[in-house]
């Protein structure tokens, strides 16, 4: 369950020098201011206590009161420990927009008696905690001015730690101011510096499916381009060896072949060519 009492602040990182060299003297107005606003509200908180120690129940108008006055006070401190140039309005309204707000939820149906009745005393860890977060963002305010000063930048860190000091010292008067019967947690989510987005990464990985026991990812294999189905090699086509006549059947007649004329058989040559007497 988140907590009732959200701070947000907005990060910008180019920063004015002149406003910030005199940034103290420009923020007199609302000191003042909130000085006596803050006499107003402790008075509504002294009123509200008897009513919760009796009803259970927070007055409407006085909630709002109380939960403009530490809207208004969010941003007076906002401006001052410079996580922000903006001029805060003079007003605690949560319609106004402003780059350092405290957003307050509806006051709850029904407060535990008890846990108001000693307020006092179970806020006092509460406060030394919120004594020391303050040191916190004002160190990181001091920096910081010399940081915007110097280079006219505000770094990301030191944004952070104003951050994180004065989300818990609102979210700590919020739990004084009876605002909130919870404690306020030390380090919160919704305690946040907003920064416009520049870029995004891959994106986060899907959660495993219910009734799934997570698994140990095992590394995955490079990946590479699939082999080509392998074919058989086809043999080496042999020349056919050359035929050889078959032999002649043994049944079929032969006829010898015919002797060459031989010179006994020839008549014999006369001077007029063979002879015509010999037979």
């Amino acid at each position: 369950m988140a907590y009732p009492v959200i701070f947000e602040a907005d990060y910008v990182e180019e920063r004015s020098r002149l406003t910030t060299f005199f940034r103290l003297i420009l923020a007199i107005p609302h000191f003042i201011l909130l000085y006596f606003y803050g006499l107003a509200a402790g008075i509504v908180v002294i009123v509200a206590w008897f009513v919760l120690l009796f009803t259970g129940r927070w007055p409407l108008g006085m909630y709002d009161f109380v939960g403009g006055f530490l809207r208004y006070s969010t941003r007076v401190y906002g401006y001052a420990w410079l996580l922000t140039d903006d001029y805060p309005p003079f007003s605690g309204d949560a319609t106004r927009p402003y780059p350092v707000r405290l957003d307050i939820e509806a006051p709850q149906a029904d407060y535990s008696r008890l846990k108001v009745l000693f307020r006092i005393i179970l806020a006092i860890p509460i406060l030394i905690i919120a004594y020391a977060m303050q040191i916190v963002a004002e160190v990181g305010a001091f920096l910081a001015w010399f940081a915007i000063v110097i280079i006219g930048r505000q770094p990301k860190g030191l944004q952070d730690m104003i951050v994180l000091g004065l989300s818990y010292q609102q979210r700590a008067h919020a739990y004084l101011a009876l605002i909130t019967e919870d404690w306020p947690p030390f380090t919160d989510e919704s305690a946040r510096s907003v920064e416009e987005p520049t870029s995004f990464g891959a994106l986060p990985p899907t959660p495993p499916a219910a009734g799934t026991a997570p698994e140990a990812a095992a590394p995955a294999p490079p990946t590479t381009a699939a082999p080509p189905p392998a074919t058989t090699p086809e043999p080496p086509t042999t020349a056919e060896p050359p035929t050889t006549p078959e032999p002649p059947p043994p049944d079929s007649p032969t006829t010898p072949p015919e002797p060459p004329p031989s010179d006994e058989d020839e008549p014999p040559r006369g001077p007029f060519g063979p002879s015509s007497t010999n037979p």
